[in-house]
């Protein structure tokens, strides 16, 4: 029986444990998990002390401090000395794709573009004699697309060379080839406190902890580099320095500097993300450049070029150039022949630089309908920015927002799909503007979401 009675005791969590085979600490674990999946603990909940939930259930501390442990290692749980163990923001929070009915500022789709000059590539690639060659395996002997990758690579300000590139089928799967190869579940990687919800999802299947780093004026400080290194022991850290995902921040070059020294002095390896590198119109030095035995970076394609184009250019330390290029070809997530052959041809003959152009005309033009109907409110991100960081009005919650906006047929996202930790640190909303099909559809969308941001005041 419990040493104390809990009858009237306050407790966020009162589980009831059905005793089997299995030991007690893993029957606790996976009850834990149970109860997060099904809602009954919500995000940011805080969990019972260890020993007050030990007692309630009447068994050893010891297996609470076990069974949390594995939650904690599978990214549920984000707890510290001194403030108690909270169920992860995260965690909680998912994705759905957009209904027929409803305008899509969710996903960072790019609109349909006209696509000639690929059309015109596929064309002349299928009346060649060895047209049958690009539809195998790559073969790792096409050199000349490893020199395409050095030229978009060196626009991006991270000059490599030919030889050192790896192929990845879209950023995500660079992430993921990234974390098989150089982490292990229970490592710590630190993050944005609100941050791009791939590396969420991956890091959640792989059991490595992402570690919110604290900020300075919307990136990562100095102080709270070192509070993780010392305190979470991160073995590194993932950054999108140009258009931060989903705060559309670009990263200063003082921090960039920062965190070149805070990786040299600590041995961590930086996961530098380029997805959007290319559209910025004053490009700044990647971290690759400024400490390249530190430091990861590939550059993808499809958000900034054409969304067919599911291509990641990736370059790496060479001490882990080995166990990385092992991870994409043991799970095979390197890019097709036929994909690195069509981004190899547009880039060597210059033709990207039109589709990467329309692109950038695009987004200036979305951005100009944004600033117009929402221009009254706190929005981020720059004319060449692919979504909008929309913070909301103070008392006004981004679930609730969310909620209020798709009953009108908009989809959105709110803080809570990018937090990371015991809470997310603002309530906002990301706005994908270069998602709807035109910017009629789109200057639709921001106009309910100002209309239901306008009943708030």
């Amino acid at each position: 029986m419990p040493y104390n009675s809990f009858d009237d005791y306050p407790m966020s969590w009162r589980p009831v444990l059905k005793r089997g085979e299995a030991p007690l600490y893993i029957t606790l674990a996976d009850k834990l998990e149970e109860d997060i999946a099904s809602g009954v603990l919500k995000a940011g909940t805080k969990l019972p002390p260890q020993r007050e939930l030990a007692d309630f259930l009447d068994i050893n501390l010891s297996t609470v401090a076990r069974a949390f442990k594995i939650c904690s290692d599978k990214g549920l749980l984000n707890g510290s000395v001194g403030s108690g163990t909270f169920i992860s923001y995260h965690m909680v929070s998912k994705m759905k794709p957009a209904e027929n009915s409803t305008i899509d500022l969710g996903g960072i789709m790019p609109a349909d573009e006209n696509n000639d000059e690929i059309r015109t590539l596929i064309s002349e690639m299928m009346n060649e004699d060895d047209f049958g060659s690009v539809l195998q395996y790559r073969s790792g002997k096409e050199y000349w697309q490893n020199e395409a990758g050095t030229v978009l690579l060196k626009q991006a300000k991270c000059n490599a060379s030919a030889d050192k590139i790896i192929f990845a089928s879209g950023g995500q799967n660079a992430i993921a080839a990234t974390l098989l190869g150089i982490f292990k579940p229970g490592d710590r990687l630190g993050v944005d406190p609100l941050v791009y919800p791939g590396i969420i999802s991956i890091a959640s299947m792989l059991g490595i902890r992402l570690i919110p780093i604290r900020q300075e004026n919307g990136e990562m400080s100095e102080e709270g580099i070192r509070y993780a290194v010392k305190n979470d022991g991160i073995k590194g850290i993932y950054i999108i320095p140009d258009y931060q995902n989903p705060t559309m921040h670009r990263m200063s070059e003082s921090c960039r500097d920062m965190i070149a020294k805070m990786a040299e002095e600590n041995d961590f390896i930086i996961i530098e993300d380029g997805y959007a590198a290319l559209l910025t119109d004053e490009p700044r030095d990647s971290i690759y450049s400024r400490i390249p035995e530190h430091s990861i970076f590939f550059l993808s394609l499809s958000k900034c070029i054409s969304s067919a184009l599911r291509q990641s250019y990736m370059i790496t330390p060479d001490k882990y150039r080995d166990v990385i290029s092992n991870a994409f070809y043991n799970i095979n997530l390197e890019s097709s022949a036929f994909l690195s052959e069509i981004a190899a041809r547009l880039v060597l003959s210059g033709k990207y630089e039109t589709l990467l152009h329309r692109r950038k005309i695009m987004l200036a033009e979305r951005n100009h309908i944004a600033e117009e109907i929402l221009g009254g409110f706190n929005i981020k991100g720059d004319s060449n920015a692919l979504c909008k960081w929309l913070t909301l009005p103070s008392g006004t919650d981004s679930a609730e927002f969310e909620k209020r906006a798709l009953e009108k047929n908009v989809l959105i996202y709110g803080s809570s799909h990018f937090a990371v930790g015991k809470s997310a640190p603002v309530s906002g909303a990301r706005l994908s503007i270069c998602t709807p099909k035109t910017g009629a559809e789109l200057a639709r969308a921001l106009t309910i979401l100002r209309e239901i941001l306008e009943t708030e005041k």
